[in-house]
């Protein structure tokens, strides 16, 4: 069971660690006034969305598995009026990853299938929802992804 465990945590892992450098690389060309910008009339800028991953993961995996304590003010997360610099809110975000990728690691076979429940989630166990938070960030790299597109053809 141990080499089950030990593969599941690897490719967890691995996951997060390709979706965070995806969003490294899609944030690196953006200026500063392009990653707050918002290009279409709905949807977010993408460094809501950065802002919004770094809630997510915070409430889902630090507040509710790590006990970080972490309040989570949803709302902000989209209409933040003062949001910080592209910098500090990729700098918020890398530091969330660690603190993700530290509890995965963390978790023994036992804690992974313990039964989890938080508010807006309808996971069952702390497997589920370190998966569901991975595909998640999938969802919204998609959204970068359009944002970037729409961004430089702009541009």
């Amino acid at each position: 069971m141990s080499n089950v465990r030990s593969i599941l945590i690897d490719c967890l892992t691995d996951r997060y660690t390709a979706n965070a450098a995806r969003i490294r690389e899609l944030a690196a060309p953006l200026t500063n006034a392009q990653f707050w910008s918002k290009p279409f009339p709905f949807g977010n800028s993408f460094g809501h969305l950065v802002l919004h991953l770094t809630g997510n993961l915070n409430y889902y995996i630090g507040a509710q598995i790590a006990e970080t304590g972490y309040v989570r003010d949803r709302p902000r997360e989209f209409h933040d009026p003062n949001p910080p610099s592209k910098d500090e809110a990729l700098k918020n975000f890398d530091d969330v990853l660690q603190m993700v990728l530290g509890t995965i690691r963390a978790q023994s076979p036992e804690d992974l299938s313990s039964e989890y429940s938080a508010v807006g989630s309808d996971s069952k166990t702390r497997l589920d929802i370190v998966i569901v938070c991975a595909a998640h960030m999938q969802h919204h790299i998609g959204q970068m992804i359009y944002l970037g597109y729409e961004i430089a053809r702009t541009s």
